[in-house]
């Protein structure tokens, strides 16, 4: 097995199964796992054996997902929990104390905000907010109390670009943990950890579920980091279902050939958007006008499912636009099979100021397409005949 690909390893990764033999491992809908004796039960307990014993923190269907993120991520250990946002908290919550620091680039989802700016100071954990683009700021807002770096490549929902290798240098030479919210990629597209980030952290409700099914979240990397996690995790509670875990480890088995796909989609709904009547800009990766189209193609394989554009009109037009498309979905989700359009300024970032939207580039009238599986031509006469409208 040392041999074969990561995305082989994943396919054929399976916890252990029953007595059965099963080729697809069941669901374990357990609370609990019994004992044969005292001593195994204390030795469980101490750590001195690998043994389930509560699925509010151990499960094989867990166990099963977290080792196929890891292996496709390249990650000394992994823990998941109950959806992206969990995972997210409780990074910064097992990780962090009174006193630290987080430098954050400035364009990141709505709820990351909150937590930074709303509840993490409740407890004495301050942040400083930085450019995508502009490296001097990264390198002036670490501070001797500087704990950990936070980004999002691509950004949610500007489709910003982060140097990861850049980054990566810089938080080896300043001692700071670099965590990065590697969801819109996936690991099939990008592997933060191969440039020198410490976690990698995804919802897998987006692209790993990849049909708007169930919610779980996964972070991985090193494992002292990974190790304070879980124990803020079994402490706390986050906890991800056995069913959740099945689905979302099923449904990875076939990640790279939807991310392929998403990608080759995406990519043509850029470039037919560029340049069109009543569209002012478009942002996509692997865009040659994209202002870090090098970067990108530096770091990831290909330029993932999430297209962002702006339409003249601003927040009204935006609205016009959602309101004429006829298969596209207006939902609060992305990464689905099915196409799915956004108007952020209106939804997901509304809870932002006006000065908060345009520092991270999310104008009135930009429009976010997470870009499904659809025929991508049925997919841009959707989004052409709504621009017309």
């Amino acid at each position: 097995m040392e041999e074969w690909k990561p995305q082989t390893r994943a396919v054929r990764t399976q916890a252990d199964v029953t007595r059965h033999g099963e080729h697809s491992v069941p669901l374990f809908l357990t609370s609990s796992f019994v004992f044969e004796d005292a001593e195994e039960m204390r030795a469980a307990f101490a750590g001195e054996i690998e043994r389930n014993l509560y699925s509010r923190f151990t499960n094989p269907n867990v166990t099963e997902l977290v080792e196929k993120v890891r292996l496709l991520e390249g990650a000394e250990a992994g823990h998941a929990m109950a959806s992206g946002m969990a995972s997210i908290f409780a990074t910064f919550a097992g990780l962090l104390s009174a006193g630290d620091h987080v430098v954050a680039c400035r364009s990141i989802f709505g709820s990351t905000h909150r937590i930074l700016s709303d509840l993490l100071p409740r407890w004495g954990i301050t942040h400083t907010y930085v450019d995508v683009e502009d490296p001097a700021s990264w390198e002036a807002a670490i501070r001797p109390e500087t704990r950990m770096i936070f980004v999002e490549t691509p950004t949610n929902p500007a489709v910003d670009i982060v140097d990861l290798e850049w980054l990566g240098g810089l938080a080896r030479d300043r001692g700071v943990i670099l965590a990065v919210d590697n969801c819109f990629a996936t690991p099939v597209l990008q592997r933060p950890l191969d440039f020198g980030a410490h976690l990698s952290i995804h919802s897998a409700t987006k692209f790993m579920d990849g049909q708007g099914r169930v919610m779980g979240g996964v972070v991985v990397g090193d494992r002292p980091l990974i190790e304070e996690i879980f124990s803020f995790s079994r402490a706390t509670g986050p906890s991800l279902s056995p069913f959740n875990a099945w689905v979302l480890s099923k449904s990875i088995e076939t990640l790279a050939l939807r991310m392929e796909k998403h990608s080759a989609n995406a990519m043509e709904v850029a470039r037919r958007l560029e340049g069109r009547p009543g569209v002012t800009s478009v942002r996509y990766p692997f865009l040659p006008s994209h202002p870090r189209y090098e970067v990108a193609r530096r770091q990831m394989s290909a330029g993932g499912a999430m297209v962002a554009f702006t339409v003249e009109g601003g927040v009204e037009r935006g609205r016009r636009f959602l309101d004429a498309l006829t298969l596209c979905s207006l939902t609060a989700n992305l990464g689905d099979s099915r196409t799915i359009v956004t108007h952020p300024a209106s939804t997901t970032h509304a809870k932002l100021t006006e000065e908060e939207r345009t520092a991270v580039g999310i104008t009135p009238g930009l429009i976010r397409v997470s870009v499904g599986l659809e025929d991508v031509e049925d997919v841009v006469r959707d989004l052409e005949g709504a621009l017309g409208a």
